[in-house]
Order: structure tokens, then sequence, then C-alpha cells
């Protein structure tokens, strides 16, 4: 992939289906909080890597840092399909800036009614047809045209890279 292309942002509320109702990510122009300990430590167990051998150890950087977060862009890991921010931040004066509320991040920004299942080989092909609850059925998805028999709609749905899913979904209950 090039470079233009993993910075393109992901959809907002298809990148916060991903990671789940309790991540609450600030906004830009807030103020926030950065542990580099906790950042580190998160670095070697993500890439099961030890810490030293990666950063250089400062002892005069403070355990925490009061930062102002200037922008964040969403990701999606391409081998592994797990959605990550990529923040920046820059530090603020502790002389100027020794207590400030910190302003709380926006809620999930996940759709309301969404249905999530990880994709089996009948999903796709064309004998199978994709298989959902039917609660998902009639509350999520647009209504089948029952016109036909089987009643039957065409889905097209857009994956976290922007990869272009089709699907027929055929209604097989009572």
């Amino acid at each position: 992939a090039e470079l233009g292309e993993e910075k393109r942002c992901l959809d907002s509320e298809l990148w916060h289906a991903c990671a789940g109702p309790l991540v609450c990510l600030p906004t830009a122009g807030t103020r926030v909080v950065y542990f580099p300990q906790g950042h580190s430590d998160q670095v070697a167990a993500s890439t099961n890597k030890e810490v030293e051998s990666h950063f250089p150890n400062y002892p005069s950087l403070l355990p925490q840092l009061l930062c102002r977060l200037h922008n964040v862009t969403l990701h999606a890991d391409v081998e592994t399909d797990e959605v990550y921010a990529q923040m920046t931040l820059q530090p603020l004066s502790p002389q100027k800036d020794t207590y400030f509320p910190i302003e709380m991040g926006f809620a999930s920004k996940q759709p309301t009614n969404y249905f999530c299942k990880i994709l089996t080989a009948s999903d796709t092909s064309t004998h199978g047809g994709f298989s959902i609850p039917r609660c998902a059925a009639e509350k999520v998805f647009p209504p089948l045209d029952f016109s036909q028999q089987p009643p039957v709609q065409d889905l097209i749905a857009r994956d976290l890279y922007d990869v272009e899913w089709k699907f027929r979904h055929i209604f097989r209950g009572d």
C-alpha cells in the first residue's frame, strides 16, 4: 500500500463499531495527559519485543505529560483488522498549566443499529447465501423483496479498507 492510502481516514462509525462501545476518543484541541511508560509498555506488548531495544531511556522524562491534542486519525491494521487511533500531541508547559480540567472525549460514535459477523465461505458463495439472525434481518437490514420467491435482497457493503462486498440475502424462515 502507498503511504497516501495508509493515511486515509477510516469511516468513523465503522471504526467505532469495530472498536466497541467502551471506546472514548478525545477531540482535536482538547488537553490530555500522556503517559510515556504506559505507551512504551503497550508498544512492547504489541510487538513482543523489549522496550529497551527500541526506545532510549530518558531519565528526566516526567511520568505524565500535559499535552494538547492536535489531531486524531483512525486506522486499521491490514493483517489483523485491529483498529487503532493515531494522535499528534504537543506538550504543554507545566509552569503555565499547573491545573486545568481535562476535557472528556465524546462517547463512541457507534451506529445505533448494526450487525457484526465474521464472514464464512458460504456467506460469500453464490450457493450458500448470507446468513444472519432474523432479529438482525428485521431491525438492521432493508426490507426483503417479497415479490420474489424466495424473498431476497442484494446487499453492498464496504469494509475498513473501502473494499466493496456484494451479498445476496435470501429469506429461508417462516
